[in-house]
């Protein structure tokens, strides 16, 4: 009888303990612990020179924190239209603008108090973003884009030449702050300011990650893919386009409310179409369409913003040769360099620093085994 010889199985190769394995599992708390330290950063003494002119806890760097976090929210839902439903506005100016000015007005001119302007200045900013929609959603493409920017031009028209008298025309308007809280006011309850920044982020962060994984944010995805696609399958896009338009440009008068308080008033440049295109470089740079690249974004281009000023200006950038310390001195310069070179070794954003940095650390983890 010939004997049967069972086939050698090879045993399977023991599995490669992976790091990544960790951080995947505290991946999801990293916001929280993100959120711990800007709670708690506050209260630390701790001087970075270089970075903030002052202490973590001055009131200056408090106020440049604030005036971050506020962009950082307003690049969120900047990007609920460009990058996740795929509408490229140029007048979203104009909804923050109707956020500070309609706070400043209602407080300063009217005699209301905050609680009572704040809720007003956002529901008029929600309004006049359903206006806007409903007629600059009627076209698509280049024809949307100016038709934006046009409604835009138009409310910085009516800032400058102070219509009414209620603007303070290109001198600005101060804000009346006997209508504020006290805990909101002076240099002394900067904190609260930065509490209030803080808490705005949170929320719109919320609001646009909900939005996003509803059902709602999936057709808005299919309309940022193939608009016709969802026209086929029997839903209206254009209803839902004008619903993430609105959403938008109520978040970004909230956004106005509280930039209002931290700066004190309103002046005419943040009505300027060079807001909008800082925030769309703010999404570019941080990763349009993901859920942390825009605040990223906005927080670095808004530190840049400030920081390059007082560095430009300092002595030694003033030191150095003149074909250096010319374009050195100018923060545009300076922020479009980074720019350019984010978008050419970086396509998808600070986001994608994350996945390529893993990728490349595990490919140098495994080569040496492989070959081995």
């Amino acid at each position: 009888m010939t004997e049967v010889k069972s086939p050698e199985v090879t045993a399977p190769a023991a599995a490669v303990p992976s790091e990544s394995t960790g951080w995947s599992r505290l991946r999801p708390f990293l916001p929280l612990v993100v959120l711990a330290v800007a709670l708690i950063l506050p209260y630390s003494t701790l001087h970075l020179p270089g970075v903030f002119e002052g202490a973590l806890n001055s009131p200056g760097t408090l106020q440049l924190l604030a005036v971050c976090l506020v962009f950082g929210g307003l690049a969120a839902g900047y990007d609920l239209l460009f990058g996740r439903t795929g509408m490229l506005s140029f007048g979203h100016a104009l909804y923050f603008a109707a956020g500070v000015y309609g706070t400043d007005i209602l407080i300063t001119r009217v005699g209301l108090p905050l609680w009572q302007a704040a809720p007003l200045a956002i529901v008029g900013g929600i309004i006049l973003a359903g206006l806007v929609g409903a007629v600059a959603l009627r076209t698509v493409g280049i024809a949307f884009a100016m038709v934006t920017l046009a409604f835009a031009q138009v409310g910085a028209i009516l800032v400058a030449r102070d219509f009414g008298g209620l603007t303070g025309g290109e001198e600005g308007l101060p804000l009346d702050v006997t209508g504020v809280p006290s805990g909101l006011v002076g240099v002394a309850n900067t904190v609260n300011l930065y509490w209030l920044a803080l808490a705005y982020l949170v929320v719109v962060v919320f609001v646009v990650h909900r939005v996003s994984n509803s059902p709602t944010g999936r057709v808005l995805a299919g309309v940022r893919d193939d608009e016709r696609r969802i026209g086929v399958l029997g839903l209206d896009p254009y209803r839902f386009k004008l619903v993430a338009f609105t959403l938008a440009g109520g978040l970004a008068a909230a956004g106005g409310v509280v930039y209002c308080l931290i700066v004190g008033g309103a002046s005419p440049h943040i009505t300027s179409s060079e807001l909008t295109l800082s925030l769309l470089v703010m999404v570019v740079l941080g990763g349009p369409g993901t859920r942390w690249g825009p605040v990223l974004g906005g927080i670095l281009y808004m530190y840049l913003d400030h920081r390059l000023i007082s560095v430009g200006s300092s002595g030694a950038i003033d030191a150095l040769p003149a074909f250096l310390s010319r374009p050195l001195s100018q923060p545009l310069f300076v922020l479009g360099t980074v720019f350019i070179l984010a978008v050419y070794f970086f396509p998808g954003g600070l986001a994608s620093l994350a996945p390529r940095l893993a990728l490349l650390r595990n490919a140098l983890r495994l080569g040496p085994r492989r070959e081995s």
